[in-house]
């Protein structure tokens, strides 16, 4: 069984065991190669497969705060600040797994606040031909999927999820698909604050 999240809705991921959450798996996965419509179509480079990219901000109790995602190498550590790491980084969208963020439930008392997005690093600005779909895997529960069912913007950045300390036990989600130029964009729309430069994978 698995929740399909409507966008506004939020839902709880509670503390489960004495020592926490667990660990909070987010999966992205989407169509490698989206349908070529047209003669003209192989004269773009989005034609040959799409990369996006999954990635977050994050802010912890401390006041730390920053992203975690492969442009940049920043894939973070899973048992030690910010307690979120990136599997890897899957270019084509061919591997079955997909791209994976693992959260470190364990150490919610930690965490403040977490924004899960992707972005197109490559490839066609069109959100429908790579048909993304992001799953939010906990223990002892329902999976969440937040699809991105909105397809209208051309622009390169969306923000899927946002994760809010409660209580220090619990978790709230949010599904947000909303569409953004680029990283400080997102930042600005969230007040996140950080200070952005150009980077590459």
């Amino acid at each position: 069984m698995a929740i399909n999240l409507q966008k506004g809705q939020k839902v709880s991921l509670k503390k489960s065991s004495p020592t926490g959450l667990g660990e909070i798996l987010v999966n992205l996965n989407w169509n490698a190669k989206p349908q070529k419509k047209g003669f003209f179509a192989n004269l773009f480079s989005g034609s040959e497969g799409i990369d996006l990219d999954l990635g977050c901000l994050f802010e912890l109790k401390d006041g730390s705060k920053g992203a975690v995602q492969a442009l940049g190498n920043a894939f973070g550590t899973l048992n030690h600040p910010p307690f979120i790491a990136l599997d890897g980084d899957d270019r084509t969208g061919a591997a079955v797994a997909g791209e994976n963020l693992r959260i470190n439930g364990n150490e919610i008392k930690n965490i403040k606040r977490i924004l899960v997005y992707t972005f197109i690093y490559e490839g066609v600005a069109n959100w429908q031909q790579a048909d993304a779909v992001v799953t939010l895997k906990y223990p002892g529960a329902e999976d969440l999927i937040v699809k991105m069912d909105e397809f209208n913007s051309s622009l390169g950045m969306c923000g899927l999820a946002l994760l809010e300390n409660v209580n220090d036990e619990t978790f709230s989600v949010e599904k947000i698909v909303q569409f953004y130029q680029g990283h400080r964009d997102l930042d600005e729309a969230f007040h996140w604050g950080l200070n952005w430069r150009a980077g590459r994978k």
